[in-house]
Parts: C-alpha cells; sequence; structure tokens
C-alpha cells in the first residue's frame, strides 16, 4: 500500500511540474487583446462609451431601487407611466445620454493617449501620473453623470411604479441568476452577478 501511495505522489509531482513547465502555464489571458487599437478598451467598451451606454457605472443605484431613466422608458407602457412622467423621464434621459456621450469620447481620447504613450516610448512616471490623474477624473465625472440621473428618477414615480421596475428588471427576485430582466445580454449579466 505504501509503494502504491509512493508511485502516486511521485507521478501527481510529475504532472504538476508538467503542467507548470507546459505552454499553456505562461500563456496570459490577454493574449490577442495586444490586437486592440486602445488595448485597455474592448470594441465592446468603445462602442458602449460612443452611445453613452450605462457601462456598469450606476450599479449602486439600480441594484439599490433607483431606476435609471433608459430602462424606465423601456417599461413605461408595463409600469403604467403617464404622459407628463414620460417626458420628465425623456428630459433626464437626454440630458444624461448627451453628457455621457461627451465623457464617454473624452475618455476613448485619454486611453488612446495613454496607449500612445506605451507603445512610442515616451512614457514617463510624470506624464503618466498626469494622465491616469485626467483618466480618474474623467471616469468619475462619467459615473456621476450615470449615477446622477438615478437620483433624479425616483422623484418622478410612486413608490408602486418603482416596485414593479424592480420586478420587472429581475430584482424583486432574490437570486438574481435567476431571473435575467429583458433585454440583457444574458452572458453579461450572468457575469456581473456572479453566476455560474
Amino acid at each position: 500500500m505504501k509503494t502504491v501511495l509512493a508511485a502516486l505522489v511521485v507521478s501527481l509531482a510529475a504532472l504538476t511540474a508538467q503542467a507548470a513547465d507546459g505552454p499553456d502555464h505562461a500563456h496570459s489571458k490577454y493574449a490577442g487583446q495586444e490586437t486592440r487599437t486602445i488595448k485597455s478598451l474592448s470594441p465592446g467598451d468603445i462602442a458602449e462609451l460612443r452611445r453613452g451606454g450605462g457601462w456598469g457605472l450606476a450599479k449602486a443605484a439600480e441594484l439599490n431601487g433607483m431606476p435609471g431613466p433608459a430602462h424606465l422608458l423601456e417599461l413605461k407602457d408595463t409600469i403604467a407611466l403617464d404622459a407628463a412622467q414620460v417626458s420628465a423621464i425623456n428630459s433626464v434621459y437626454a440630458g444624461m445620454k448627451s453628457r455621457a456621450i461627451e465623457l464617454g469620447e473624452k475618455l476613448i481620447g485619454l486611453e488612446r493617449d495613454l496607449e500612445g504613450q506605451f507603445r512610442n516610448r515616451t512614457v514617463s512616471d510624470a506624464t503618466l501620473r498626469a494622465s491616469l490623474g485626467a483618466i480618474a477624473e474623467t471616469r468619475k465625472e462619467l459615473r456621476y453623470t450615470h449615477l446622477a440621473a438615478h437620483l433624479e428618477t425616483p422623484k418622478i414615480l410612486s413608490e408602486d411604479q418603482i416596485k414593479a421596475y424592480n420586478a420587472k428588471r429581475g430584482y424583486a427576485n432574490p437570486d438574481p441568476c435567476a431571473n435575467i430582466p429583458t433585454g440583457h445580454d444574458a452572458a453579461q449579466w450572468r457575469k456581473h452577478n456572479g453566476c455560474k
């Protein structure tokens, strides 16, 4: 029995060493992304920023019962928004989207500039700090823009409409993995909610 156990331990050690030395050990999860124009932003990220999409920046509000204007407008008939509410939400949405597009383009440009500094080997500690500061400030303003819209919408709605919204979006279900809201990409929803 000891001989068999010793042989298994040696075999397992050899397999572990082989796996560690194999080509997959050094293979980065970023492989393939080196062809991106802006390495830190996927094509999907860029498209989302350019259209003024949420980019997941308003989850703190959305998932705590403070609806967003875009999804409210999608569900306007389902949660019985009246004409005045629709008009007010459209106004919030238009202001948010316009500012988000402007900031999204700015963020793309800043990331492109940072990318260029590394590509051209012109980056220094000072330019890196300045670039990261500008990127952080722009991301902060972009997130603020999305979250601020969520501050405005509850003032326009009744509590029953907020409850109906949350139920339709799948937030009334304690298991978000069991109820993917209409309009969401299932794979992205599962990823963002830690679903298996």
